[in-house]
């Protein structure tokens, strides 16, 4: 999804080091080769679901690469 030449991308985490136990979920703004996340997350919950309940309808599931940190558990575009 775009907004004037911005792509947003969403990172699902589990178990972060800065949330442990928890499911994480992190807006990326993709701007000419460079992300940029926002200070803070957009949930901290205790289930996958609850975190993919805030992903925009119509976002596309990448998976994962792997090579991402362990704790990304997939990436929405």
């Amino acid at each position: 999804m775009t907004d004037q030449g911005v792509l947003f991308q969403w990172t699902i985490y589990e178990d972060p080091s800065d949330f442990p136990g928890k499911w994480v979920v992190r807006r990326f703004s993709i701007r000419r080769g460079s992300a940029e996340a926002d200070p803070e997350p957009m949930v901290v919950t205790d289930s996958l679901e609850a975190a993919r309940n805030v992903i925009p309808k119509g976002a596309y599931c990448l998976g994962r690469h792997p090579e991402d940190d362990p704790a990304i558990y997939e990436v929405w575009t």
